[in-house]
């Protein structure tokens, strides 16, 4: 009987198993989900816990009519001391508990692929769960392996997410290169410098050939919020005055607009106190239509739907000069034009700091950009622009390769059975 061994590229945004054939040595399928779970506003007539997982929970989501918990970016929390848990549907779930629901997910379908319950399993990390912080770093792995656990894996190693994509790569080669790959997903920017050899493609021990690894905390997300600051926290209310005193007017404070441009904390700014907080701004601000529209932001869980627009204007702006940022929802309106070089002076601080990185790990590791005989991008965010050129300019002679963006990683890691044999 054939035996699997399952890549899973557990992501921010997406995430992606690839099946593996242990006995013909080859991949067999790769999945792909969104990272996304929907709770409904009750659980289930049994009393069990009422949700979907990936595509479907975006259908669930505007078919309830957003009145439900909706989840995403929940990799963003593995880091986060201050997220202990949170109550859905009178029910306590934890970091790993989130992570397991869509691990769960992506394991339910490849079994029903293989026909087995497999067990085995290589799961991707990014390099740093949390810009090089150590004792966040090994909370974000320790709740990610219990996660892996409580999905039904038990057999399982890690693999740093660039050197999976770097083993997808080097399936497609015909000689030996040194390839720096840059893996730029929705939470992380990740690097990896290693020597890549066809003829090696199936050894047990690579160690040697791992020459540099690093990462940074930067990501597609990043690019977004920054966005969401700029552009879409306007619509929100971010200039809104309020009475505090008799005839002493405030502007609403900038934290409440900055909660709703991070994932992980829109996915939990839903309690009584916040609402209770939003309300009083609202009467004393005069009942400001803008800030009204973030009241209706949180009540009605639209924080999806307007991230939505804001990465299909991301999306667009990758191949044409001009795009629109286009939402309407519940008496929210947006409705404007934005340039190619408006987009790209908002995300400037989000690319310096890539960059920033980039010069340093290339620096404290002692490589120099002539000594790379190729670059291997891969990740969603590795398509926009300015990404791009950061990378063209900063290797003008050096080959820039990309792969699948999605499934790379995953594919890589079904690869690095290598893990499982003894040292």
């Amino acid at each position: 009987m054939d035996t699997y061994l399952y890549g899973i590229d557990f992501g921010t945004t997406n995430s992606a198993l690839a099946i593996y054939n242990e006995t013909t040595r080859k991949i067999e399928h790769t999945l792909l989900i969104p990272s996304l779970i929907y709770f409904a506003e009750h659980r289930n007539a049994d009393s069990s816990p009422n949700f979907v997982v990936g595509e479907e929970a975006i259908a669930a989501y505007l078919a309830e009519g957003m009145k439900g918990r909706f989840i995403k970016s929940v990799k963003q929390v593995l880091s986060r001391p201050s997220f202990t848990e949170t109550r859905i549907q009178n029910r306590r779930y934890n970091a790993a508990d989130l992570v397991a629901i869509i691990l769960s997910e992506l394991k339910l379908r490849a079994d029903r692929l293989t026909g087995q319950d497999v067990r085995k399993s290589v799961i991707g990390r990014p390099v740093h769960f949390d810009d090089d912080n150590a004792s966040k770093d090994s909370l974000a792995q320790t709740r990610l392996s219990k996660a892996a656990s409580l999905a039904g894996f038990e057999d399982v190693r890690f693999q740093f997410e660039p050197i999976g994509a770097a083993f997808a790569y080097e399936r497609t080669l015909d000689h030996k290169e040194r390839v720096l790959v840059a893996d730029l997903g929705g939470g992380t920017t990740d690097f990896t410098y290693l020597t890549l050899d066809p003829q090696k493609a199936d050894y047990h021990d690579r160690k040697n050939d791992m020459m540099a690894t690093g990462g940074i905390y930067v990501g597609g997300d990043s690019l977004d919020a920054a966005f969401m600051w700029e552009r879409g926290t306007p619509y929100f209310g971010k200039h809104t005055q309020y009475e505090a005193t008799p005839g002493k007017r405030l502007t609403v404070p900038k934290s409440l607009f900055a909660r709703i441009c991070s994932w992980e904390q829109m996915n939990f700014f839903n309690g009584p106190r916040i609402k209770a907080e939003l309300e009083d701004y609202y009467y004393f601000s005069g009942k400001d239509s803008k800030f009204k529209n973030l009241m209706t932001l949180i009540e009605h869980n639209l924080g999806y739907s307007v991230f939505q627009s804001i990465e299909q204007t991301k999306i667009s702006l990758s191949g044409t000069d001009q795009a629109a940022f286009v939402y309407h929802q519940l008496g929210i309106d947006i409705e404007e034009n934005v340039e190619l070089m408006e987009y790209e002076s908002i995300v400037a601080k989000e690319v310096q700091r890539i960059a920033d990185y980039l010069d340093r790990f290339m620096q404290e590791r002692r490589i120099a950009p002539g000594e790379i005989d190729s670059l291997f991008l891969t990740g969603g965010t590795s398509q926009v622009r300015s990404i791009r050129q950061l990378f063209q300019d900063r290797f003008p002679k050096t080959t820039l390769n990309t792969g699948d963006h999605f499934r790379s990683v995953a594919t890589g890691l079904a690869y690095s059975g290598y893990l499982f044999n003894p040292a």
